[in-house]
């Protein structure tokens, strides 16, 4: 009996996604649990795996936007007859996709026929008639408005990848045909940009909107860095064929060890309950062209800080290429967000709910202190934690953030 393949959903709050690509075509013997196409979530772009064993008998939905639940494929026995809900033929669907290629047809030959001022441009296709690009290539030219069509592939066989995307952009490619140059008038009034939310950008705002409606109060403590950066390049010395740790690393272990010893910040605000989590699933802030993604690094406070920068530097990786597994961003139970890479002393950190807590990391600046008397010049770090008040009182957010001050102040308290 012929199986009926729908849009999953994903993650937490996702209520559509884009089928950028098929990886199997009409016909073709299809395993479950054998990668069937790839999707574009408001967060990653991943390969979904198939429900079922079969073949391959009907694609309903080619490629574009789908809400979860539709229908978009169907498997079965081979030579089984199948029937698609009309919703499935819709946006993205072979019969719409060829009608529309007709309209644009029809319109490109009005089009010219019209005016010859047109800029006729060349577009590097595959064999199908698609431009050939990958799927992050895709969703950062959909998202800063260059045409696919005029950027030049440096990939496998012509394939525009992300970095010809971002070079385009960078060197002030159009974003669609241009009309012969005409001689200009003394003021010509300059055109707004207007750039469409991508969906993560809308995902993003609803997130930040729903945070800013939480009752929080911030918590902000300086920091001595001294014994924390010596352990931090003895660290770098023992690791050398590693991934280095950094003070983000080391942040991240000591963290997690405080968490342990004040669970109401290691917790989760569900609205009629709050959950205490028993395992540090922290969650690292890391910004990416197209936005924000929080990568978790499961059980910190088991890992060591060797362990702790090489999923770090894994996750990170997989991010800004575009390879993140909704996997990756699930069961986080505590964020850190750091922005002393670009020198800010200092901010204060928007909640990722359902989280209580998040914490903010300035840069670690030489400043003059002073100590028994004495004014010296010593490395000193802010640190502001962000906690959602109908989970985390006051005193309790202050006894964390001490904790974290006194293991990076002496990390051997840690152990």
């Amino acid at each position: 009996m012929a199986t009926e393949i729908k849009l999953p959903r994903l993650g937490q709050g996702m209520e559509s996604g884009t089928i950028v690509k098929w990886l199997k075509s009409e016909g073709d013997p299809v395993e479950k649990g054998e990668p069937l196409y790839e999707l574009d979530t408001d967060k990653v772009t991943q390969e979904v795996e198939a429900d079922a064993s079969g073949v391959l008998l009907k694609i309903a939905v080619a490629e574009g936007e789908v809400p979860v639940g539709r229908t978009i494929a169907v498997i079965g026995e081979q030579g089984e007859s199948v029937e698609v809900a009309d919703d499935a033929q819709e946006e993205g669907s072979p019969a719409r996709a060829r009608e529309e290629e007709r309209e644009r047809g029809r319109d490109a030959s009005t089009s010219r026929d019209a005016s010859e001022q047109v800029t006729q441009i060349q577009e590097p296709q595959s064999g199908n008639g698609r431009i050939k690009a990958s799927p992050l290539a895709r969703r950062i030219a959909r998202e800063r408005g260059i045409d696919l069509r005029e950027v030049a592939g440096t990939g496998p066989e012509g394939r525009v990848v992300a970095e010809d995307v971002e070079r385009a952009a960078a060197t002030g490619l159009p974003s669609a045909p241009v009309l012969a140059a005409a001689p200009a008038p003394t003021a010509v009034p300059q055109e707004v940009e207007v750039e469409q939310l991508s969906s993560m950008r809308k995902t993003i705002a609803r997130r930040l909107t729903e945070a800013w409606q939480a009752p929080v109060f911030q918590l902000g403590i300086t920091v001595d860095m001294g014994r924390a950066l010596e352990v931090r390049k003895r660290l770098v010395e023992l690791n050398a064929d590693g991934a280095k740790p950094t003070v983000s690393d080391l942040l991240t272990k000591v963290s997690a060890m405080a968490l342990m010893r004040h669970r109401a910040v290691n917790a989760l605000y569900k609205g009629d309950a709050i959950e205490l989590h028993p395992s540090a699933n922290i969650g690292i802030a890391v910004a990416i062209p197209n936005g924000l993604v929080v990568p978790v690094i499961q059980g910190c406070e088991r890992k060591t800080i060797a362990e702790i920068a090489a999923a770090r530097a894994e996750l990170v990786d997989r991010a800004r290429g575009g390879r993140l597994q909704q996997g990756d961003l699930d069961g986080g139970t505590f964020t850190i967000s750091n922005l002393g890479m670009f020198g800010i002393e200092r901010f204060i950190a928007v909640l990722n709910p359902p989280q209580a807590a998040i914490l903010a990391v300035g840069s670690t600046e030489e400043k003059p202190v002073a100590v028994d008397g004495q004014v010296v010049v010593r490395p000193r770090m802010e640190l502001t934690l962000t906690c959602d008040h109908r989970a985390i009182d006051g005193a309790t957010g202050a006894q964390f953030l001490g904790d974290v001050k006194a293991f990076l102040e002496e990390p051997g308290l840690a152990l």
